[in-house]
C-alpha cells in the first residue's frame, strides 16, 4: 500500500477533483491529523504572511501542484486552484505531506515541514502490513 497516490482531477461522474497527491496511509495521516489538532496549520500561516522567501517557496508548490494536475487532464472548473490552501493559505496539512513525498523534497517547503514534524511513520511496519483488530494505526 502506497503512502500517495496520485488522483484524476475528475472524479468518475466528472466532479472536479481538486486534490491530485492523496495520502493513503493510516499512520502517516493519524499522525498528520496530530499536527492539525495541535495548531500547527495556524502557525505555518502566519509565518507565511512575514516570511517573504517562505511565501515564494510556497507559491512555487502551488505552481508545481498545478502542472502536476494539468499533466493528468484538464478542468477548467478548478484552473487556478490547488490543494491545501496554496498559495497563501494552510488548510490540509494531509495534502501538503502528500504533495512533498511524492515531488520530493524542495518542492513544497510546508510539506517538507510537515514530514520533518510527523517522523518515521514507518517505523515498526509499514502501511501494507495488516492490523490485528482493535490496533490502531
Amino acid at each position: 500500500m502506497p503512502d500517495v497516490v496520485v488522483t484524476s482531477p475528475r472524479l468518475a461522474d466528472g466532479t472536479p477533483f481538486p486534490t491530485v497527491y492523496y495520502l493513503t496511509c493510516p499512520r502517516a495521516a493519524s499522525a498528520v491529523g496530530r499536527l492539525e489538532g495541535g495548531g500547527v496549520m495556524r502557525d505555518m500561516e502566519g509565518r507565511l504572511a512575514d516570511d517573504a522567501d517562505l511565501a515564494d517557496a510556497y507559491a512555487r508548490a502551488h505552481g508545481d501542484y498545478l502542472a502536476a494536475r494539468s499533466a493528468h487532464g484538464d478542468v477548467p472548473e478548478i484552473e487556478g486552484v490547488s490543494a491545501g490552501g496554496m498559495p497563501d493559505r494552510v488548510k490540509c496539512l494531509h495534502v501538503l505531506l502528500a504533495h512533498s513525498l511524492a515531488a520530493g523534497p524542495g518542492v513544497n517547503p510546508l510539506g517538507d515541514e510537515v514530514r520533518a514534524l510527523v517522523g518515521e511513520w514507518w517505523a515498526g511496519h509499514s502501511c501494507a502490513v495488516a492490523r490485528t483488530e482493535g490496533e490502531s494505526p
